[in-house]
């Protein structure tokens, strides 16, 4: 589309036309805020071990790539809890539940 002096708009980032895309088909569940907000909020090295695979009644499961991360998650999961109810608007989770993978 061109502007009223017939210019085209500057091109937008990737990263800000996936961002859009990503808010408009992303379900509006809570399991699904955690997920849009874990990397941000746990780094990438422990989002490169975990998996936010599941919620229910408030509790978020996360699965980790072996038991010693489980472990460390679990004793790091009021501080990361924290950081989503800072991020997330809604409903946001009462409890993170890890658990190694099978």
């Amino acid at each position: 589309m061109r502007d009223a002096r017939g210019r085209s708009p500057s091109p937008k980032r990737l990263g800000e036309v996936l961002g859009d895309f990503r808010g408009e088909v992303t379900p509006p569940t809570l399991l699904a805020a955690v997920q849009t907000q874990w990397d941000e909020v746990v780094g990438p090295r422990i989002a490169g071990v975990t998996d936010v695979i599941d919620e229910r009644e408030g509790v978020v499961t996360v699965e980790c790539s072996s038991a010693v991360w489980a472990q460390e998650l679990e004793l790091m999961a009021p501080r990361i809890l924290a950081r989503l109810k800072d991020r997330i608007d809604g409903p946001v989770p009462e409890k993170l539940r890890f658990r190694a993978a099978r």
